[in-house]
């Protein structure tokens, strides 16, 4: 295998971890009832509108299909980063700094997902995308 390909075929395995993992979230938001419902009241309770709350629907499951699909798949890893940045501040806040009950970072989730929609965002979709940066 030559460097290019292995380059190629990282973004992929990537894009397809980032994307399945984080669509899975959305799937769930959309057959768990009153997911969204708690999200407007998270969004009610720092004055922002509950319209807000059907963003996540953009994050988990319109970014993750770009991402998969390799379709904008930047525009997918900033849309990703963005929502994790929202989930933090509305939901996870008090666990910033605090472990988990194994030990790590209570927040290992949701740094991973960030930190690889900025990845995504910064390296694009690569040779294996539908529609290649």
């Amino acid at each position: 295998m030559r460097l290019n390909e292995g380059d190629a075929l990282g973004k992929l395995v990537l894009r397809l971890t980032l994307g399945i993992f984080i669509l899975f979230h959305g799937v769930a938001k959309i057959l768990k009832p009153g997911s969204v419902e708690y999200i407007k009241g998270q969004l009610a309770a720092i004055d922002l509108t509950p319209y807000l709350a059907y963003g996540v629907f953009v994050g988990e499951i319109f970014a993750p299909l770009l991402i998969i699909l390799g379709i904008f798949t930047r525009f997918g890893g900033i849309l990703i980063v963005g929502n994790m940045l929202f989930a933090i501040a509305l939901v996870h806040q008090d666990e910033l700094l605090s472990l988990g009950a194994h030990g790590g970072w209570a927040l290992e989730l949701q740094g991973f997902f960030l930190l690889c929609g900025l990845v995504v965002f910064l390296m694009g979709g690569g040779k294996f995308a539908i529609r290649p940066d």
